[in-house]
């Protein structure tokens, strides 16, 4: 019965790191593709996406431990 419980843990953590890696992936496309639509607003997409992927960053390690 130990196995089966670890292994559910195990679970746990690869789909929050597989959320937590789409997550930022999806976040840096949007970027990179709204920088490319808007050049004057790539340090303001900077600085959105750099903070929103902390907080997905965060929520992950928040969900892990």
């Amino acid at each position: 019965m130990a196995f089966f419980e670890s292994a559910v843990g195990v679970l746990q953590t690869l789909v929050i790191a597989l959320g937590a890696g789409l997550g930022i992936g999806l976040i840096g496309m949007k970027a990179a593709e709204s920088a490319g639509r808007n050049p004057g607003a790539f340090s303001q997409v900077l600085i959105i996406s750099i903070i929103l992927a902390a907080l997905v960053e965060g929520v992950a390690f928040v969900a892990i431990f």
